[in-house]
């Protein structure tokens, strides 16, 4: 089962079922997200990226989280998940997803999908139904490279923006804790950016994507020829480690993006 939202020639598909990712991003009929199961754009939560060995530790207590990209854990349950919709009209819907074992506290994810004519707003929000505890919440969308021929000028997308700083990646594909001066693609890399995410995604002659969001964190993504991952989250990778955020009682974890776009033509 999925909800179609539609606003003035956008149309986007959300599969609850599958990780409630947004399974279509259509404009004016063109498909701006990879297709397959595993790709559109998926919500992680409660951890984005790469967590050390699948470990991380709250006070005393150390968790061992599944590991299923060996040797770490990455991005989260919620993408593997089936979630509940709460609500859905023509341009607007929300879902949530209860935090279980093998997560080890007990909480509740509500994802926001909001449309217009020229922009989708995506919200997460992780509370917890009883202790404190460290999380993260991002998303992991995959833009098609390339349009396909006939849509403006048939080029592939070209990415734009201007972080403040690149985190050092190790060869265990971890930040290292040393921020280092952005370098020159391709990337599977994290990008600090204090005044909030700001980054465009061009089709030559088609369209213009503006991906924004008040998080300072981003990951960069362009290492397969078929997509590009543009990747705004609460924390760097293995965040749950070196920058924890806690969800509390009085004070759940949010976090939004919007994705703006123009035509070219």
């Amino acid at each position: 089962m999925s909800t179609q939202l539609s606003a003035g020639g956008a149309e986007v598909t959300v599969d609850q079922e599958n990780g409630c990712r947004i399974s279509s991003l259509r404009i004016d009929g063109t498909e701006l997200l990879r297709q397959g199961p595993r790709y559109g754009c998926f919500p992680m939560v409660p951890w984005c990226g790469r967590t050390a060995h699948g470990q991380f530790r709250d006070g005393a207590a150390v968790h061992q989280l599944p590991i299923n990209q060996p040797p770490h854990a990455i991005h989260g349950f919620g993408r593997d998940a089936p979630w509940r919709r709460a609500r859905a009209g023509a341009t607007e819907a929300a879902f949530t997803y209860d935090l279980t074992e093998p997560w080890p506290y007990p909480g509740r994810v509500t994802q926001l999908v909001a449309l217009d004519a020229n922009s989708l707003t995506l919200t997460l929000g992780v509370e917890t139904y009883g202790d404190s505890f460290p999380a993260q919440a991002g998303w992991h969308p995959w833009f098609r490279r390339n349009l396909g021929a006939g849509t403006g000028t048939g080029e592939d997308v070209r990415v734009d923006f201007a972080p403040a700083w690149q985190e050092e990646r190790g060869s265990d594909h971890l930040p290292t804790g040393r921020r280092i001066e952005p370098l020159p693609g391709p990337w599977d890399d994290c990008f600090g950016m204090p005044d909030g995410v700001d980054v465009t995604l061009t089709w030559p002659g088609a369209l213009e994507l503006k991906v924004t969001s008040r998080a300072e964190w981003v990951v960069v993504y362009d290492e397969q020829p078929e997509a590009v991952c543009v990747e705004p989250q609460s924390g760097p990778p293995n965040g749950l480690n070196t920058l924890p955020q806690l969800v509390t009682p009085v004070d759940p974890l949010e976090i939004s993006t919007t994705w703006t776009w123009r035509r070219l033509s």
